[in-house]
C-alpha cells in the first residue's frame, strides 16, 4: 500500500460581522474608517524549549470603510491534538483625515456592556493527497541471482530520481496515471538490467512484472471526524486505595496543599483540559475506586466523585477537580486497585454508540500496580472492538513495571487467547514528566503531549475498522446581515 500525506495543517480566515465603531453618527465625512485585525498566536511548542512562552503573530492586510470585512489574507499553523494552541484575536482600527494624517489608532479590547460584533473563523486542513493506493504484482521468468537455486525476489518503489542499492535483478519505470488504468496490456513491464544489456548482444530482459490490480481509496483524518460533529466524551478514574496515604498529611499524594495542585490534579487538569474542548456539553463523568463509602464502609471500585450514583458527571474539569476534592473528605482510602470496573463502565456507554457519532477516552490516576490484571486484561481485549482509548498515569514513587504489560506499543494485549483488535492504552509515570526545576506547567505540558499523542491514530483506526466515514463538515456560520463578498483593499 503506498500512502502520500502531510503533518496536519491548518489553512485559518477570518470574516468580522456588525463590528463596533467608535465613530459617532455625527462623525465628518471625510473620516474614513479603516480595520485590520491581527492573530497573535501562542506556539506552546516553544515550552519545552524554555520555561516562557513565546509567542508570534501575523496580521491581515487593512480594509478600508466596512464594519463587516471579510479578510483576503490567511494563516497557517501546525495543528497538535496532543498539545494546547492557543490563539488571541487583536483588532486595531484607525482613523485617517483625508486618508494622509492619522489621528489615532485603537487596540479593541471590547467595551464593557456593549456588543462589539463578531468574529467569524473558519479552518481547513490542508494535504497534498489523501489517496492511498493499493496495488498487486506478479512477476515472470526473473533472473536467477542464487548460484545453486532460484531467486528471493522483492520489489523496491523510488520516485525517479531516486535509486538503491541491492542485489540488482533490473528496474522498469511507471507512473501512477499508468497504474490507474489497472490490469491491462499497458501494465505488463520489462524489467531490465542495463548493464547486463550492455553486455549482451541478445539480451531481451530480465523477466517481466505485471500489475494485477489496483485501488484508491481516499485516507479521512482526524480532523474530518471532529468537523463532521464526532464528539469525545472524556472519563476520569482516581485511586482512593490506602497506600496513597493519609489526605491530611503532607506525605499523601492526595495531600491538597493550597498554594499548589497534587500530582493526581496535575494529571487530571494536563490531559483534561486538552480534552474538553472536543466534547460540546464539557460535562464529564469523574469516578473513583478503591474505596469504602458512607455509610455502611462497603468497599466499591466504581463510585462517582460527586455522590449521585445516577447522573455521575461534574460541569468542566473545575467540577472534577471539586468533586475529587469533596471525596476525599467523605470516603475512606481502602483497596485494592482494581481498574476492570472503570474500564467496563466506560465500553458499556462505548457499546451502546458504535456509528462514529462519539469516542470515549478514559483516564486512569494511579499510585500503585494493578491487583486485577487478568479481569483488567480481558477488560481492554473486549475494549478495544469499541470507541474508546485508555490512559494510565501512575503517580508517586511505585513500580510501575506490571503496568508495561497493559500498554500494547511492542507487544499486543491478549486475554483467553484472544489478541486485542487495536492497541488502545497508553501507559506512563508521571514523575518522568516532571520538571526537575519544579515548573508544574512545563511537567503538565509534557504529560499531556505525550500520553494524548496516539489518541487521533487510536481514533482513526476504529473508524477504519468499521468502515465509518465522517459526516459532512457542517455550512460555515454566517450571522444575520452578514453577507460574504470581495472587500476592496
Amino acid at each position: 500500500m503506498l500512502t502520500n500525506g502531510s503533518h496536519p495543517t491548518l489553512f485559518l480566515s477570518c470574516a468580522c460581522a456588525n463590528h463596533f465603531s467608535q465613530q459617532s453618527s455625527t462623525a465628518q465625512p471625510t473620516i474614513q474608517y479603516k480595520l485590520s485585525y491581527e492573530i497573535i498566536h501562542i506556539f506552546s511548542l516553544f515550552i519545552f524549549k524554555s520555561h516562557l512562552i513565546k509567542y508570534k503573530s501575523r496580521r491581515t492586510e487593512v480594509i478600508d470603510n466596512t464594519l463587516n470585512p471579510d479578510f483576503v489574507r490567511k494563516y497557517i499553523l501546525d495543528y497538535f491534538f496532543e498539545e494546547k494552541q492557543n490563539l488571541r484575536f487583536d483588532f486595531l482600527s484607525s482613523f485617517q483625515l483625508c486618508k494622509s494624517f492619522i489621528i489615532f489608532c485603537v487596540l479593541h479590547r471590547g467595551i464593557p456592556g456593549k456588543k462589539c460584533g463578531t468574529i467569524i473563523l473558519s479552518a481547513e486542513e490542508l494535504s497534498n493527497c489523501r489517496d492511498s493506493a493499493t496495488m498487486q504484482f506478479c512477476a515472470n521468468k526473473l533472473d536467477k541471482k542464487d548460484f545453486f537455486g532460484k531467486s528471493d525476489p522483492f520489489m523496491v518503489f523510488y520516485r525517479s530520481n531516486e535509486d538503491g542499492t541491492h542485489d540488482f535483478i533490473g528496474d522498469f519505470t511507471t507512473s501512477y496515471r499508468e497504474l490507474a488504468r489497472g490490469q491491462s496490456q499497458f501494465n505488463v513491464y520489462e524489467v531490465i538490467n542495463t548493464k547486463k544489456k550492455m553486455k549482451k548482444k541478445k539480451y531481451v530482459n530480465s523477466g517481466t512484472v505485471t500489475l494485477l490490480s489496483f485501488s484508491v481509496e481516499s485516507e479521512f483524518t482526524f480532523l474530518d471526524y471532529i468537523k463532521g460533529g464526532t464528539q469525545i466524551n472524556f472519563t476520569v478514574a482516581i485511586d482512593f486505595t490506602a497506600s496513597n496515604g493519609n489526605p491530611s498529611q503532607s506525605t499523601s499524594l492526595h495531600y491538597m496543599n493550597p498554594y499548589q495542585l497534587n500530582a493526581y490534579a496535575m494529571a487530571l487538569k494536563a490531559v483534561g483540559e486538552i480534552i474538553q474542548d472536543y466534547d460540546s456539553d464539557k460535562m464529564f463523568p469523574a469516578l473513583g475506586f478503591g474505596a469504602k463509602l458512607p455509610p455502611d464502609g462497603r468497599v466499591s471500585h466504581e463510585f462517582p466523585l460527586n455522590g449521585n450514583m445516577e447522573n455521575p458527571y461534574c460541569n468542566g474539569i473545575e467540577g472534577i477537580l471539586e468533586a475529587y476534592h469533596q471525596s476525599l473528605k467523605t470516603v475512606q482510602l481502602y483497596g485494592p486497585t482494581n481498574f476492570a470496573p472503570v474500564v467496563n463502565h466506560v465500553a458499556r456507554y462505548a457499546a451502546a454508540v458504535q456509528d462514529g457519532s462519539q469516542y470515549f477516552v478514559l483516564l486512569i490516576i494511579t499510585d500503585g500496580v494493578i491487583s486485577d490484571m487478568a479481569q483488567t486484561k480481558e477488560a481492554i481485549v473486549n475494549g478495544a472492538k469499541l470507541p474508546m482509548s485508555i490512559i494510565i498515569v501512575g503517580v508517586g514513587q511505585a513500580e510501575f513495571d506490571a503496568m508495561v504489560e497493559l500498554d500494547g506499543d511492542d507487544i499486543r494485549i491478549s486475554s483467553r487467547g484472544k489478541l486485542a483488535e487495536r492497541d488502545i492504552v497508553q501507559f506512563v509515570p508521571f514523575r518522568d514528566y516532571m520538571d526537575r526545576t519544579g515548573n508544574h506547567v512545563l511537567s503538565m505540558a509534557r504529560l499531556a503531549k505525550d500520553v494524548l499523542a496516539e489518541i487521533p491514530d487510536q481514533f482513526i483506526s476504529y473508524m477504519k475498522s468499521r468502515g465509518i466515514k465522517p459526516n459532512p463538515a457542517p455550512p460555515p456560520y454566517t450571522p444575520p446581515g452578514h453577507q460574504h463578498h470581495h472587500t476592496q483593499i
